[in-house]
């Protein structure tokens, strides 16, 4: 085709030429020695990491205006103070009397031991929090604190059953409770309820060590747990929400059984006793440990016996809450106020002063 010095050639292109051309320019193009296929490769990768960028989270705490913020840290701070005062002087009253060194009580020591680390994991952290001087957490820490407290409560929920057990042999055979209950046993159970309690949940913590997070990066929450991490990722979390529910259900429910059960026994014992005086004593030893039985279950049946993360995450503050710092300060007072061994024993120990 003639054409004159200037003017544009007019190219007609049929379906298949747009197909080829399309094909040169996206395999052929270049920047450098680049092909335009490498750059949306790359392109895709950055992309990739940056959403899996994630690595600290901030915690929101309670929010609210300052007063309150300071008001919480205050009730906080002292239901700290007193629980870790309250549980450490029942060890104490316990190894400088002699009168107490029986399993019940080595057994209400390993509980006392374990409350003061249980709550010592949460409160110092959660007042950073609702302070605003320590808001941020990282992810290593976030599953440190998870794992630790997670494994603390199942320890809590199998040396619970422990001690109901060991009230069940007490009231219900007691003629043979001394050589049911040794002091070898005593160790075995309560090493075994430690031992169980971090074992449980080692894959339930690495199966959320392996989640990823995409952002956003605020927990609703003063501390690091399951619902949270959960509501965060951006990775299936099925897998996590099955290991939870599983655990649930081998420590929690399975350890639940186990003390009801031996409350069953016991207050069918007890309902047998003719002398009134008998009857209520033995019912004032039980309905102290039945009373925290009830607190904790509750709380732990509500928070992880569910098949999926469904909860309020307000609602799972509150309760945990309760778990967390309420439970470990009943505790020491439960189980002592209303013990006549222990009156006596803290008599002694304020004479010999």
């Amino acid at each position: 085709m003639e054409r004159k010095p200037g003017q544009a050639v007019a190219i007609s292109l049929n379906q298949g030429d747009h197909g080829y051309l399309g094909r040169m320019v996206h395999e052929k193009m270049s920047f450098g020695s680049f092909p335009l296929a490498n750059l949306t490769d790359l392109s895709t990768q950055k992309d990739m990491e940056n959403r899996t960028s994630v690595k600290e989270f901030i915690l929101l705490g309670f929010p609210g205006t300052w007063q309150f913020r300071v008001s919480f840290v205050v009730v906080f701070a002292l239901m700290y103070t007193l629980t870790v005062i309250g549980n450490a002087s029942i060890i104490a009253l316990v190894w400088r009397s002699s009168n107490l060194h029986t399993p019940m009580y080595f057994f209400l020591c390993n509980l006392s031991f374990l409350e003061i680390w249980y709550t010592t994991g949460v409160v110092p952290k959660a007042i950073g929090v609702m302070l605003g001087t320590s808001q941020t957490i990282s992810f290593s820490v976030c599953i440190l604190q998870l794992f630790f407290l997670l494994s603390l409560g199942s320890t809590e929920c199998f040396l619970l059953s422990v001690m109901a057990y060991d009230r069940y042999l007490a009231i219900c055979c007691p003629l043979r409770y001394s050589s049911l209950m040794s002091s070898v046993l005593s160790v075995q159970l309560a090493l075994s309820s430690w031992l169980g309690g971090f074992l449980a949940i080692s894959l339930l913590a690495f199966l959320t060590s392996r989640l990823t997070f995409c952002g956003p990066d605020v927990i609703n929450h003063f501390l690091c747990d399951i619902d949270s991490c959960l509501a965060l990722s951006c990775s299936d979390t099925w897998p996590v929400e099955l290991a939870t529910f599983l655990v649930s259900i081998i420590v929690v429910v399975a350890s639940c059984v186990v003390t009801l059960v031996s409350y069953m026994y016991i207050i069918s014992s007890i309902m047998r006793i003719q002398s009134g005086h008998g009857r209520k004593k033995a019912f004032s030893t039980c309905s102290a440990h039945l009373s925290v039985v009830t607190i904790w279950y509750g709380s732990t049946m509500f928070l992880y016996v569910k098949p999926s993360a469904q909860n309020s995450l307000d609602v799972n503050k509150i309760v945990n809450t309760f778990n967390t710092v309420v439970t470990p300060l009943l505790n020491p007072f439960i189980y002592t106020l209303r013990n006549k061994e222990v009156k006596l024993a803290l008599g002694r120990a304020f004479q010999k002063k």
